[in-house]
């Protein structure tokens, strides 16, 4: 890398194809041209930031040329066009700094290479980590409070009648037929009679009602 000149990302974002980059653009060339820095341009356009990394092809264009070392610095005009969670801020930044790439947003006045850029960083990350603290006590929270009012969190269980699934069994109905019938899945349906003892065509002599997960998700006899 030439180390007479700073190679600097940057990144500009919108999320919908009516909206422009150019605006942070012209502001972004402009930064990087004030400090004799080479600028290489990386745009997402007509996505929203809350995409991750995969899914925003600029972003992640970004992100592996940062992993290989080839820039000294990324910046943005402000932290929106780069992440919408302060999580995925933080997570990113931690990344730059294990990678040694600063981090510039301008409209913030951020910068990590710099003792008060360093200071910010460290409080995003401890507000991260409240965020994260506070939505698992808030989740605990719900359960608690469901547990108490006798409600489980999970899908919602049909009941299956295994005399009425015994019957159409005898009477040479096809399991997907009984599995549409009873808003069950096949493997559901085939589940249930075997372990009655009973096969398609063979009915067992057993009377009983069986709560299962809707169609689509796993039996639970």
């Amino acid at each position: 890398m030439n180390m007479e000149m700073k190679k600097a990302a940057v990144y500009a974002r919108v999320s919908t194809s009516q909206q422009d980059t150019q605006n942070q653009l012209i502001e972004l060339r402009r930064y990087c041209e004030a400090r004799g820095w080479q600028a290489v341009e990386f745009v997402d356009n007509g996505l929203s930031g809350a995409l991750s990394e995969d899914k925003r092809p600029a972003l992640k264009a970004l992100m592996d040329a940062a992993r290989k070392q080839h820039l000294d610095a990324v910046i943005v005009w402000d932290f929106s066009r780069f992440a919408r969670s302060m999580r995925q801020l933080v997570e990113a930044l931690d990344l730059f700094r294990a990678w040694g790439v600063s981090f510039i947003s301008i409209r913030e006045g951020i910068d990590t290479s710099t003792a008060n850029g360093r200071l910010v960083f460290g409080i995003f990350a401890s507000l991260a980590e409240f965020e994260r603290e506070l939505i698992r006590e808030r989740v605990l929270l719900g359960l608690q409070k469901a547990k108490a009012k006798g409600r489980m969190p999970g899908p919602r269980r049909n009941a299956v009648d295994l005399e009425q699934l015994r019957q159409a069994a005898a009477k040479g109905i096809s399991l997907r037929s009984m599995a549409r019938s009873f808003g069950v899945s096949k493997d559901t349906v085939r589940a249930l009679l075997k372990d009655s003892g009973a096969s398609v065509g063979n009915p067992p002599a057993i009377s009983a009602t069986a709560t299962v997960e809707p169609l689509g998700a796993s039996a639970t006899v």
